[in-house]
């Protein structure tokens, strides 16, 4: 989440709240406390497992909250030189935290609304530039933006049953639906997150207990509408039969790449998002899912030839994409994404991504290619069902002239380096999660980055880990 530029002591002190409420509520938890307020509801005895507190399995509210806690480090690494959004080569360490609450209502059995407000803070290593694939994908890029709670979703959720059939749908706290008909449509209209229903991996996709990396929880190439903190207003449907969905979404861009403010013009900035869902059955018993997924964004987005053709002519005294957007300019992109379950407790995943790369990069991150493969696998061996271990790599690339811009000295919104040695930015990730009591879990992680900012004269670096993770 955003750097915060402040003082040392207003630091600490900050931290060391934040540390006090999370030994009150570990406290608590140690004591079977509810919190003030929480009303002690009847809960299915493997819920107790999930979360420090009862929820009730029945009840048409919701109240839930998390932590989320980073803690992420680098040594010093080899870098010929550095520029404006370089990752530093000095070593350096950065923690960032993520609270939220969850609500919800369940007006009938086939109608919602979700509310939920979140606060960030802390700081991603070197203000979360440098990387394309950076490190904690709960940092967000503007440092401007403060701690102060903000909406993350708010919206409206109805199913419409297309058959007579139902199955059990889990409860969580952005859906309360205990049944879904089997064959449905679905639509959901207000401020959401297009990362929650697009390209959505159920190995992959979880950065609170999996992959920290942004192009492990998404796809890099895909450059989906958000704001800067990853939230749009969108209206959605979708369909689902038996074997297979489809779901496509209108969304909100924002007004400036990775700006904070969303363009309400619709007749001038919008997104288009759909993706198929098919879920053979591979293998007897088997969870497996292919999911297909393209995207058009049409915003004021700057052009990489232009900018380049403007500095080469000498027009302007470096190659500045800002200064070259157009309103209407198009971005589209393809994905494909796929999971299976090889065994009771070890299942895959893997991502393909490309964007048309000539137009600039917008919402998410500076990736015009992107391949992701990766598994976890649970520890049931070991009495340990709740824990996992994951591990993940990821290539990066970008387009000729994204390239280019880069090497003459131009600046993205994440990446530049005053020049470029171009190389495919390669990426391992692993992970253990171990699930201490109820909702409390700590995770370990270690990543490895060849070629930040692709760039062959910076890197690798390492970059270690932990995660601490509450669910309440």
């Amino acid at each position: 989440m955003p750097g915060i530029f402040k003082s040392h002591r207003s630091c600490k002190s900050r931290y060391a709240a934040l540390l006090a409420l999370c030994l009150v509520a570990f406290y608590c938890v140690m004591h079977g406390t509810p919190c003030r307020g929480q009303e002690q509801t009847e809960s299915p005895k493997d819920e107790s497992l999930a979360t420090v507190f009862p929820h009730s399995s029945t009840a048409p509210w919701w109240v839930s909250g998390q932590v989320n806690l980073v803690f992420q480090a680098h040594p010093d690494f080899h870098a010929l030189y550095s520029g404006f959004n370089s990752l530093s080569p000095r070593a350096e360490h950065a923690t960032s935290r993520v609270l939220t609450l969850y609500t919800g209502y369940r007006f009938s059995s086939h109608t919602e609304a979700i509310f939920n407000l979140e606060s960030a803070g802390g700081r991603g290593l070197t203000d979360a530039v440098g990387l394309a694939g950076f490190t904690n994908v709960d940092v967000v890029r503007n440092p401007t933006l403060g701690s102060k709670p903000y909406v993350a979703r708010a919206m409206v959720h109805h199913v419409f049953a297309l058959g007579q059939k139902e199955e059990d749908a889990e409860r969580t706290p952005t859906s309360l639906l205990q049944k879904l008909p089997e064959r449905r449509l679905e639509l959901r209209a207000g401020k959401m997150s297009m990362a929650d229903y697009f390209d959505a991996s159920s190995v992959g996709s979880d950065s609170h207990l999996q992959f920290l990396n942004w192009t492990a929880v998404n796809n890099g190439a895909y450059d989906y509408a958000a704001d800067t903190r990853g939230f749009t207003v969108a209206a959605m449907a979708e369909y689902e039969d038996r074997k297979w969905g489809v779901r496509f979404a209108e969304a909100l861009m924002p007004k400036i790449a990775n700006g904070p403010h969303l363009d309400y013009d619709v007749f001038r900035a919008h997104s288009e998002n759909i993706e198929l869902e098919f879920r053979p059955e591979l293998q007897k018993g088997r969870h497996t899912v292919l999911r297909l997924l393209s995207f058009v964004n049409h915003a004021n987005m700057g052009s990489y030839r232009q900018a380049i053709q403007a500095f080469l002519t000498g027009t302007d005294p470096r190659p500045a994409i800002e200064a070259h957007r157009q309103q209407g300019r198009i971005k589209y992109g393809f994905g494909m994404n796929a999971e299976h379950e090889l065994t009771k407790t070890v299942r895959a995943f893997g991502r393909l991504g490309w964007d048309e790369g000539r137009n600039e990069s917008f919402a998410y991150t500076e990736v015009d290619s992107a391949v992701a493969a990766g598994a976890d696998w649970r520890l049931e061996r070991w009495r340990r069902p709740n824990d996992k271990v994951g591990l993940a790599y990821m290539s990066n690339g970008i387009s000729r002239d994204h390239q280019l811009y880069l090497k003459l000295g131009g600046n993205g919104f994440l990446l530049g380096d005053g020049r470029l040695t171009y190389g495919r930015e390669d990426i391992l990730e692993s992970y253990y999660t171990a699930h201490l009591w109820r909702g409390v879990y700590m995770s370990p992680s270690l990543q490895w980055v060849a070629h930040p900012g692709y760039n062959k004269d910076r890197g690798p670096v390492v970059v270690p880990g932990l995660r601490l993770h509450l669910e309440l």
